[in-house]
């Protein structure tokens, strides 16, 4: 028997059929299209850094983001991708986070006479000269890294030689923290410098009615603010050469300490042009002109680039004896250092940012500038709170004051190689019994659980290998002293790890976009020759960093 199908039965059947064969076609090409990835890390060894440390083996990537963690066979079955790296079995880290640094000063370096190490002042000024010889045009000779602890007698140095020898061209040479500088007799009469000029926190030296051309702090200002303003095009120059140094180090991002709302601007424009991949946290300096321009409305964020972070300078450095002290210092008894401002302004400044969204982040070195900070944090946040507050350096502080950090969620940001540079003559300046409260970064980490962790380069090397030495190890890079300095306040490796990735990421609000290697989390990460978890102590500062990507794109590989 034949069964006749009438014609409208037929159609709506082949309609119906060929509508769910549409449906099933397209599914698979969706399925197979979110199956395509774009980079895919396998036979590695992935330090997720999540809450529990968890210890993967591969990673998908897509647009940017990390869509998929786990085993070699679940991911490779799983996914195709555009590019495949195979890890052969080495170690795959988050990008390094910088949580302080300076990178436009960095740069702005690249480009200045380098006095870092000098161990005279005649080879700084030897320095000066070859420099000048190869740039005649140079109406202003900058330069930046000397330090007269590391001269013969550990005394500053005066001009006379620099004007001597440049007596034309102004001369500026800043100290390697920044708090100091020597300028020559035509930049002091360019800036109007005057002998015995007073100021508030700072010092212009003068001696038997003469300026010597030493500058302490605030003074600095009186010369570096008449140098001509930088162009586009300097900027353009200084920022990517220091982001290809920085990448070269395994850095994603860089907290950048005290910039003019101008220098964001040309940051934020770089990086909208798709020059500058550098992702970076800003913090503002403490302007009017910032504040003006910033304060009445909500923080500025792009992909980035996020500006919410006040910079504020509570004193100077100990290397210069501008760092203020509750007692004089051991090796001055005349001087205890000065806060950069009046008390009141730091009270009222904090009183303005605690109403705003605005985060609070203020250098502060000496024990005496500790305290002051931190009573006026507390002051205005009270108790425990998410403001994440910070204390640039905390490098100094009383006994007594360590829980004024935790009491109000007060975040110490610190950097390693601090201790390790200024361990050769910090108990000269501060005395055996106040050093051992400073650097003290296991005290300081157990204030809130987490700590922050950072170079303050160009003031420090810019290596992230010698901050994970110096934080864990306790070492310089000539592993000095044997058994490490003050190693009761080494971190531990993994704790060392969080700092410069998660904890350095959640100082600046970002530890829900990078820090750490998970599911929807921006792709930053990098592939290190060694694995620096498990590599011993003598082959820490030689690991290399072989590739680094940003978001996903590979940004540095080494040759």
């Amino acid at each position: 028997m034949y069964c006749i199908i009438p014609t409208h039965t037929y159609f709506y059947h082949m309609r119906r059929t060929s509508f769910y064969l549409i449906l099933l076609v397209g599914s698979s090409c969706k399925l197979l299209d979110n199956n395509n990835v774009d980079t895919i890390i396998h036979h590695a060894v992935i330090y997720t850094v999540d809450s529990a440390f968890t210890i993967e083996e591969a990673m998908a990537v897509k647009d940017g983001k990390i869509i998929a963690i786990g085993k070699n066979n679940d991911i490779l079955k799983k996914y195709t991708a555009k590019e495949n790296v195979d890890a052969q079995g080495k170690a795959v880290y988050p990008g390094f986070i910088d949580a302080h640094a300076h990178f436009v000063g960095y740069g702005q370096s690249l480009f200045a006479v380098n006095l870092f190490g000098c161990t005279s002042w005649d080879e700084a000024i030897k320095r000066v000269q070859d420099f000048t010889a190869k740039h005649p045009e140079e109406k202003w000779i900058t330069g930046r890294g000397w330090d007269q602890n590391k001269f013969a007698g550990k005394q500053f140095p005066n001009n006379e030689l620099l004007t001597k020898n440049f007596p034309n061209t102004a001369v500026l040479l800043t100290r390697v923290d920044g708090h100091a500088a020597i300028a020559n007799n035509r930049a002091l009469e360019l800036a109007g410098v005057k002998p015995n000029q007073t100021l508030v926190g700072g010092d212009v030296e003068t001696k038997e009615g003469k300026l010597t051309g030493l500058l302490i702090d605030n003074a600095v200002d009186l010369v570096s603010t008449k140098i001509p303003a930088a162009t586009k095009a300097d900027y353009e120059k200084w920022l990517l050469a220091a982001q290809k140094n920085c990448f070269e180090q395994g850095l994603t991002t860089i907290t950048d300490c005290g910039l003019m709302y101008n220098q964001v601007e040309m940051i934020d424009a770089l990086q909208k042009e798709n020059k500058l991949y550098m992702k970076l946290y800003v913090m503002l300096s403490d302007d009017t002109a910032n504040y003006n321009r910033y304060l009445n409305k909500p923080p500025y964020k792009t992909d980035r680039l996020f500006v919410k972070g006040i910079k504020v300078y509570a004193d100077g450095a100990l290397g210069s004896r501008g760092a203020c002290l509750l007692k004089p210092y051991a090796d001055k008894a005349s001087s205890q250092g000065f806060l950069l401002s009046n008390y009141n302004h730091f009270d009222s400044l904090a009183k303005l940012l605690v109403t705003t969204d605005y985060q609070m982040c203020t250098h502060a070195i000496g024990d005496s500038a500790n305290r002051a900070i931190l009573n006026i944090y507390n002051k205005y946040l009270r108790t425990k709170n998410d403001k994440r507050w910070r204390i640039e350096h905390a490098q100094v502080v009383n006994k007594n004051d360590f829980n004024l950090f935790g009491s109000a969620s007060i975040v110490p940001s610190v950097q390693p190689t601090h201790a390790t540079s200024d361990m050769y003559w910090a108990g000269e300046r501060l005395g055996n019994e106040r050093l051992k409260d400073a650097y003290a970064y296991k005290k300081l980490l157990q204030q809130n659980n987490w700590l922050p962790l950072g170079t303050d380069f160009p003031v420090e090397d810019i290596s992230t290998f010698k901050t994970f030495f110096a934080s864990a190890i306790r070492k310089d890079a000539n592993s000095f002293p044997a058994n490490g300095f003050q190693i009761e306040n080494a971190l531990t490796k993994e704790e060392t790890l969080r700092g410069m990735t998660i904890w350095a990421a959640k100082a600046n609000f970002l530890e829900k976009e990078t820090g750490s290697l998970q599911v929807g989390k921006k792709a930053d990460f990098i592939l290190l020759d060694k694995d620096l978890m498990k590599a011993p102590e003598a082959e820490l500062l030689g690991i290399k960093v072989v590739k680094t990507w940003v978001d996903g794109r590979l940004v540095f590989t080494k040759k």
